[in-house]
């Protein structure tokens, strides 16, 4: 898959951007939230009944075909190969996940994975392919909003998002990092919004971000973006627990 190309993508959304033009924004939450009721919960969580997110991204995925389930390239990068050493041991957070062939990845590689979004027909999917995989035991699948995601107390050695921006959920994320951990983060540029007036400004990242809004103590290896400049990515490490 070119590094273009978001593996997640779901019906209707641009590559590696769930906020695009013509689109809602994608919503979803980290731990702390609810299990999803698509895959395995009783119901749908207070809150999101009614959710116009939650719906209309329900209605997509299910005229949907089978998604692929190719895991998204800046989660291949952080997974197997990063500058600077390697990754932590520990879990990983994936948020707005979709049906995310990430965190099937992070979890054949042995992690627990918490993967969180607003809809439960791409979280059911999601977890029928891991339970087809054997890998059930290791993903915990999280049916949230993330606009009300505050963290919990868990850190993760990957933090990874390839599908929604917002400035303040972006630093609650930053947050959840364990010491020597990554953050990798994809999201839609200030070049998005040409000639898709009607995509919010809020939902695309502007000059310098995300890096920008990291502390000093984060060390940025990578932020680039991507040809057409629609799309950048971060890839960054959380300072090292100090002894």
């Amino acid at each position: 898959m070119d590094s273009g190309t978001d593996a997640n993508e779901g019906p209707g959304e641009d590559a590696a951007g769930r906020n695009t033009p013509g689109t809602s924004r994608r919503d979803a939450a980290g731990a702390g939230g609810r299990d999803a009721a698509g895959a395995g919960g009783a119901g749908v969580p207070a809150g999101l009944d009614g959710h116009p997110d939650r719906l209309r991204w329900n209605a997509k995925y299910e005229s949907a075909p089978e998604p692929s389930f190719a895991p998204h390239p800046l989660a291949v990068r952080a997974l197997e190969a990063t500058p600077g050493g390697a990754l932590p041991d520990g879990p990983v957070l994936d948020l707005a996940c979709g049906t995310s062939g990430s965190a099937l990845l992070a979890a054949r590689a042995g992690r627990r994975v918490t993967a969180v979004d607003v809809s439960e027909v791409a979280l059911g999917r999601l977890g029928a392919e891991a339970r087809r995989r054997g890998l059930d035991g290791l993903i915990t699948l999280v049916h949230e909003d993330l606009g009300a995601w505050r963290p919990g107390s868990d850190r993760y050695a990957l933090v990874l998002c390839t599908g929604f921006w917002d400035r303040a959920v972006f630093g609650r994320a930053v947050a959840t990092v364990a010491p020597g951990g990554l953050l990798a983060w994809e999201a839609l540029t200030a070049r998005a919004r040409h000639g898709h007036d009607t995509l919010p400004a809020d939902w695309c990242v502007v000059e310098g971000e995300p890096a920008s809004l990291l502390d000093g103590a984060f060390t940025v290896l990578e932020q680039d973006d991507l040809p057409g400049g629609r799309k950048r990515r971060l890839l960054a490490r959380a300072p090292a627990a100090v002894s």
